[in-house]
């Protein structure tokens, strides 16, 4: 008897514990000279997929050393950022799965030569 009063509490609770987080993907595509989005909005403590698509022919990169630096990342995505960059060359897609842990205003830009002062530049806000 105690085992299926047991049994039926236990029920009873997973029934109604909340959902876990699900991974948000945001997508930004990268073209010659752009972001869109160019703004991100995450929230802290919620895992994150950022999908990083180059729809230009030439390498581009996502250097956000601060928002990296401010996040927790996946494991097997950390070889993917190297000094705050993620390369993404000409017709690729890249994903990170990272979780913003400090609310913030943090920049990104693309670093290859002159791409950022043709306004390949963006911001994202971690609330």
């Amino acid at each position: 008897m105690r085992i299926l009063r047991f049994s039926l509490v236990l029920s009873a609770l997973l029934a109604v514990a909340p959902p876990a987080l699900a991974d948000e993907t945001i997508s930004v595509a990268m073209s010659n000279f752009a972001f869109a989005p160019n703004t991100l909005a995450l929230k802290s403590g919620v895992p994150v997929v950022l999908r990083l698509t180059n729809t230009g022919n030439r390498g581009h990169n996502f250097h956000a050393p601060e928002l990296f630096a401010a996040a927790t990342l996946a494991p097997p995505d950390r070889a993917k950022i190297a000094d705050g960059s993620v390369e993404v060359e000409g017709g690729e897609t890249v994903e990170v799965h990272f979780t913003p842990q400090k609310p913030g205003t943090y920049p990104f830009v693309c670093t290859h030569f002159l791409h950022e002062s043709f306004g390949m530049k963006g911001t994202a806000t971690v609330n």
